[in-house]
């Protein structure tokens, strides 16, 4: 599984393990501040980078989802998980390489899992930020949703796609 244009590094994606956690973590939060910071203010961002310390949180995403890593050069530029077989739990693309096409790359083969399961939908809480790429892999909105985390307020948008 891999990809590569004249100028841009080579991209690998292959299955997670529990040896890619701490790599993971530092990408969700630095993602998060880099990237989001136009669509949540500065509360907003601390409380959801804070979710990093829920290391139980995280350990059953190690070991309970379907978890697709994105490599460049030896490091992780990206990251999709599927819970259940069709929820989208986590989908997060280094600040750097925004805009080279690895969501979409992560996002068709998490879809390509599902329907190997034999699932029907797909759903996803997305952020304000990832909406829009949702929308152009065909999700369509449910409802605009208000998560409180540690007493922040954040809007995210829960989403389906029928397969």
């Amino acid at each position: 599984m891999s990809s590569n244009t004249s100028d841009k590094p080579m991209i690998r994606i292959r299955k997670g393990n529990l040896q890619d956690l701490p790599e993971m973590l530092l990408l969700f939060q630095n993602t998060i501040t880099a990237i989001c910071q136009r669509d949540y203010n500065t509360a907003q961002l601390e409380a959801w980078k804070s979710g990093a310390e829920n290391k139980e949180r995280w350990l059953n995403v190690m070991k309970e989802q379907y978890i697709l890593i994105a490599e460049s050069e030896n490091k992780i530029v990206g990251f999709c998980t599927l819970a259940q077989g069709n929820y989208i739990d986590l989908l997060f693309v280094h600040k750097d390489y925004q805009h080279q096409g690895i969501a979409s790359q992560l996002y068709k083969l998490i879809e390509k899992e599902a329907l190997d399961q034999n699932q029907k939908v797909l759903t996803a809480d997305v952020s304000k930020t990832a909406k829009s790429f949702f929308e152009t892999m065909d999700f369509r909105l449910i409802q605009e949703q208000i998560v409180n985390v540690k007493g922040i307020d954040l809007i995210n948008y829960k989403m389906e796609k029928r397969l």
